[in-house]
Protein backbone atom coordinates (compact mmCIF):
# COMPACT_ATOMS: atom_id res chain seq x y z
CA UNK A 1 0.00 0.00 0.00
CA UNK A 2 1.44 3.58 -1.12
CA UNK A 3 0.78 5.89 2.17
CA UNK A 4 2.79 8.69 0.14
CA UNK A 5 0.73 11.77 -1.39
CA UNK A 6 1.87 14.40 -4.19
CA UNK A 7 3.61 17.07 -2.31
CA UNK A 8 1.74 20.11 -0.99
CA UNK A 9 2.32 23.72 -2.35
CA UNK A 10 4.88 25.91 -0.53
CA UNK A 11 3.49 27.72 2.43
CA UNK A 12 1.93 31.19 2.56
CA UNK A 13 3.55 31.85 5.86
CA UNK A 14 7.06 32.02 7.27
CA UNK A 15 8.51 29.75 10.61
CA UNK A 16 7.63 32.39 12.99
CA UNK A 17 4.11 32.86 11.91
CA UNK A 18 3.97 28.87 12.27
CA UNK A 19 5.28 28.20 15.56
CA UNK A 20 3.04 31.02 16.98
CA UNK A 21 0.23 28.74 15.42
CA UNK A 22 1.42 25.93 17.06
CA UNK A 23 1.92 27.28 20.63
CA UNK A 24 -2.25 28.07 20.22
CA UNK A 25 -2.63 23.95 21.17
CA UNK A 26 -2.07 23.16 24.54
CA UNK A 27 0.10 20.11 25.37
CA UNK A 28 1.11 18.33 28.11
CA UNK A 29 4.88 18.10 28.88
CA UNK A 30 7.32 14.88 29.04
CA UNK A 31 11.43 14.41 30.01
CA UNK A 32 12.26 11.39 28.03
CA UNK A 33 14.94 9.76 29.83
CA UNK A 34 17.81 7.11 29.38
CA UNK A 35 21.11 5.75 30.53
CA UNK A 36 23.89 5.62 28.69
CA UNK A 37 26.19 2.79 28.22
CA UNK A 38 28.95 4.45 30.88
CA UNK A 39 25.82 4.66 33.42
CA UNK A 40 25.44 8.58 33.28
CA UNK A 41 21.85 9.41 32.34
CA UNK A 42 20.61 12.10 29.87
CA UNK A 43 17.21 13.79 29.36
CA UNK A 44 15.28 16.33 27.20
CA UNK A 45 12.15 17.86 27.40
CA UNK A 46 9.21 17.44 24.64
CA UNK A 47 5.91 18.11 24.18
CA UNK A 48 5.61 15.81 20.98
CA UNK A 49 4.12 12.93 22.93
CA UNK A 50 1.03 11.40 21.70
CA UNK A 51 -0.29 7.92 22.07
CA UNK A 52 -0.14 5.27 18.75
CA UNK A 53 -2.07 2.03 19.65
CA UNK A 54 -3.38 -0.05 22.33
CA UNK A 55 -2.45 -3.62 20.60
CA UNK A 56 0.91 -3.57 20.68
CA UNK A 57 1.19 -0.01 23.24
CA UNK A 58 2.90 2.26 21.08
CA UNK A 59 3.77 5.40 21.76
CA UNK A 60 5.45 8.29 20.07
CA UNK A 61 7.55 11.57 20.05
CA UNK A 62 9.71 14.24 17.99
CA UNK A 63 13.32 15.29 18.16
CA UNK A 64 14.74 17.66 16.11
CA UNK A 65 17.71 16.21 13.71
CA UNK A 66 20.26 18.70 14.73
CA UNK A 67 19.68 17.93 18.40
CA UNK A 68 22.87 17.08 19.90
CA UNK A 69 21.11 14.03 21.81
CA UNK A 70 19.90 13.10 18.32
CA UNK A 71 22.75 9.97 18.81
CA UNK A 72 21.80 9.07 21.80
CA UNK A 73 18.58 8.67 21.28
CA UNK A 74 18.48 6.59 17.94
CA UNK A 75 20.85 4.46 19.86
CA UNK A 76 19.81 3.47 22.68
CA UNK A 77 17.01 0.56 23.09
CA UNK A 78 15.07 1.63 25.94
CA UNK A 79 13.90 4.85 27.10
CA UNK A 80 11.39 6.61 29.97
CA UNK A 81 8.54 9.33 28.69
CA UNK A 82 8.05 10.78 32.28
CA UNK A 83 4.64 13.09 32.08
CA UNK A 84 5.46 16.08 34.44
CA UNK A 85 3.07 17.15 37.13
CA UNK A 86 1.94 20.95 37.53
CA UNK A 87 4.32 21.44 39.95
CA UNK A 88 7.58 20.19 38.06
CA UNK A 89 8.02 23.40 35.78
CA UNK A 90 11.86 23.61 37.02
CA UNK A 91 12.88 20.08 35.42
CA UNK A 92 10.77 21.17 32.01
CA UNK A 93 13.22 24.07 32.28
CA UNK A 94 15.88 22.06 33.44
CA UNK A 95 15.80 19.58 30.64
CA UNK A 96 15.63 22.13 28.35
CA UNK A 97 18.76 23.51 28.45
CA UNK A 98 22.13 22.24 26.56
CA UNK A 99 24.56 20.19 28.39
CA UNK A 100 24.97 18.20 31.45
CA UNK A 101 22.52 18.20 33.99
CA UNK A 102 22.69 18.00 37.75
CA UNK A 103 21.16 14.22 38.08
CA UNK A 104 22.38 14.64 41.80
CA UNK A 105 19.99 17.30 42.22
CA UNK A 106 16.98 15.40 40.34
CA UNK A 107 15.01 13.24 42.25
CA UNK A 108 14.67 9.48 40.37
CA UNK A 109 14.50 6.06 40.63
CA UNK A 110 15.31 3.11 38.06
CA UNK A 111 12.95 1.07 36.20
CA UNK A 112 13.03 -2.56 35.12
CA UNK A 113 15.91 -1.87 32.76
CA UNK A 114 17.85 0.83 34.59
CA UNK A 115 16.55 3.89 33.06
CA UNK A 116 15.41 6.70 35.19
CA UNK A 117 12.52 7.47 36.47
CA UNK A 118 11.44 11.22 38.01
CA UNK A 119 10.06 10.95 41.13
CA UNK A 120 6.18 12.54 41.22
CA UNK A 121 5.61 12.45 37.52
CA UNK A 122 1.77 11.99 37.22
CA UNK A 123 2.90 8.93 34.83
CA UNK A 124 5.79 7.40 32.92
CA UNK A 125 6.25 4.97 29.95
CA UNK A 126 9.32 2.42 29.85
CA UNK A 127 9.65 1.94 26.24
CA UNK A 128 11.38 -0.23 24.16
CA UNK A 129 13.35 2.18 20.85
CA UNK A 130 10.78 0.38 18.40
CA UNK A 131 11.93 2.52 15.09
CA UNK A 132 12.66 5.84 13.53
CA UNK A 133 10.84 7.61 10.70
CA UNK A 134 12.86 10.85 9.52
CA UNK A 135 10.18 13.83 8.68
CA UNK A 136 11.02 17.04 7.67
CA UNK A 137 13.67 18.53 10.55
CA UNK A 138 12.60 16.00 13.06
CA UNK A 139 12.41 11.88 13.45
CA UNK A 140 9.45 10.53 14.53
CA UNK A 141 10.15 8.04 17.66
CA UNK A 142 7.93 4.89 18.00
CA UNK A 143 8.51 3.75 21.25
CA UNK A 144 6.87 0.01 22.64
CA UNK A 145 6.04 0.69 25.96
CA UNK A 146 7.05 -2.21 28.27
CA UNK A 147 5.83 -0.86 31.48
CA UNK A 148 3.70 2.22 32.83
CA UNK A 149 2.88 3.46 35.61
CA UNK A 150 0.29 6.83 37.05
CA UNK A 151 -0.19 9.31 40.11
CA UNK A 152 -3.56 10.76 39.43
CA UNK A 153 -2.36 14.04 39.74
CA UNK A 154 -2.64 17.60 37.89
CA UNK A 155 -0.08 17.84 34.77
CA UNK A 156 2.37 20.71 34.01
CA UNK A 157 0.88 22.04 30.47
CA UNK A 158 2.49 24.29 27.89
CA UNK A 159 0.40 26.87 26.47
CA UNK A 160 1.40 30.18 24.59
CA UNK A 161 5.42 29.99 25.39
CA UNK A 162 3.97 29.86 28.79
CA UNK A 163 3.66 26.72 31.55
CA UNK A 164 0.51 26.32 33.13
CA UNK A 165 -1.41 24.26 35.67
CA UNK A 166 -5.32 22.73 35.34
CA UNK A 167 -5.37 22.98 38.97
Amino acid sequence: MNTSSPRAPAPTFDTGHFRQALGQFATGVTVITTRLADGSFRGLTASSFNSVSLTPPLVLWSLGTNANSMPIFSGNSHYVINVLAADQAHLAKLFSTRGDYPWDTVPYELSRTGQPILTGACAWFECHNRSRYPEGDHVIFVGEVEHCEFIPRPPLIFHGGQFHSLA
